[in-house]
């Protein structure tokens, strides 16, 4: 599937309430799940509620959507490797965080009625397909929603590079990054902190490489960049942003 952007990458307008794109990734950090009281662990609600958000924008906008999701909430593995561990061993823990998140997700997911598969890049064939490019494309075809967990099952790479690589093998058009701390969108600096930040409502990816924005990793940004990936930042603490977002509504943060 063609990405839909224009042969410059840029995105193309589109008329209100229409989607811009018709296969999307959506990137959920681990700390989406978490517990508001505790920061760790899975909190229910949550997951129901953004079970029900996704679950609506399938049905109602007929959006190919597969979802990456990260593990921070149960286990990082930067905080592990500072601590002493190996970095390596570390993060493949981290990597098997992932898994318990997308199971989650997809138990949420399925009391819907919404058929899913888990895939990981961890073999783990009592509990979730391999990960398969091909395989994974037919499901979406086939109105399932993918969830990709287990990173790109390599160490040393975090889960927004991993929904990079995969929303480049699978040919979606974009990818969605959904914050969880409140956050709008990109700021010139920390808008928690920095009363005087400003949001950007787009920007290029080599600024937000050049002043150091936080997006995703350098990684993830470069990889987008030469594939002409677009990112959308939004908050996804705001319920009902997921709809706006695909939408193409003028929430968040557009990097092209």
């Amino acid at each position: 599937m063609a990405t839909d952007t224009t042969s410059d990458g840029q995105v193309p307008e589109q008329p209100a309430g229409t989607p811009r794109w018709s296969r999307v990734v959506l990137k959920l950090s681990g700390e989406v799940f978490a517990d508001t009281a505790t920061g760790y662990g899975i909190d229910g609600q949550t997951v129901a509620r953004i079970a029900r958000e996704v679950a609506d924008v399938r049905r109602d906008l007929g959006i190919e959507m597969a979802i990456v999701v990260g593990g921070g909430n149960i286990w990082r593995g930067m905080a592990g490797a500072g601590a002493g561990m190996d970095r390596a061993q570390a993060d493949t823990m981290g990597m098997l965080a992932t898994i318990i998140n997308a199971l989650a997700l997809q138990d949420a997911l399925e009391k819907l009625g919404e058929p899913t598969r888990v895939m990981t890049a961890v073999q783990m064939a009592q509990v979730a397909e391999p990960y398969i490019r091909r395989r994974a494309q037919r499901h979406l075809e086939s109105g399932r929603i993918v969830i990709m967990a287990g990173g790109t099952g390599n160490p040393f790479f975090t889960t927004d590079t991993t929904a990079a690589l995969r929303a480049a093998e699978i040919g979606a058009g974009a990818v969605f990054k959904g914050t969880h701390s409140g956050v709008d969108g990109v700021y010139t600096d920390d808008p928690r902190t920095n009363p005087n930040a400003t949001k950007f409502d787009e920007v290029h990816y080599i600024e937000v490489l050049n002043r150091g924005l936080k997006v995703m990793d350098a990684t993830a940004i470069t990889f987008c960049m030469d594939n002409k990936l677009p990112i959308v930042v939004f908050d996804l603490s705001a319920p009902g942003n997921i709809r706006r977002a695909l939408q193409g509504e003028a929430i968040g943060t557009l990097v092209t």
